[in-house]
């Protein structure tokens, strides 16, 4: 059943890093922005620069959790929430928000 959402990720997935208190795991999944209705991209000008605060998207068959990074193209991002999403009794993938992680001043 979860065959074919393990042949998308491998053809059209990303690769990405998972951050746990366990360690790092090596991933492919769907990561981009949430697309917003307006055009300007939500965001906060700093001490250090301009911070994008928009959310990221993310879709994999590896469990992400509140609290984990995900490190996707050298930059990480921190899971404010996830959820799993089955069809049927079998666990298809996860659906989880990410935020950009501030750098520590």
């Amino acid at each position: 059943m979860t065959d074919w959402i393990r042949e998308v990720l491998a053809l059209y997935g990303q690769e990405a890093v998972i951050r746990t208190a366990e360690g790092d795991a090596p991933v492919r999944a769907f990561l981009q922005p949430v697309t917003e209705r307006r055009e300007q991209v939500p965001g906060a000008v700093t001490g250090i620069g301009w911070i994008d605060e928009r959310l990221w998207l993310y879709l994999g068959q590896a469990e992400v959790a509140e609290g984990n990074t995900v490190l996707w193209n050298g930059v990480p991002f921190r899971v404010r929430s996830s959820r799993p999403y089955y069809i049927g009794e079998t666990l298809t993938h996860w659906w989880a928000a990410l935020e950009r992680e501030k750098e520590a001043g």
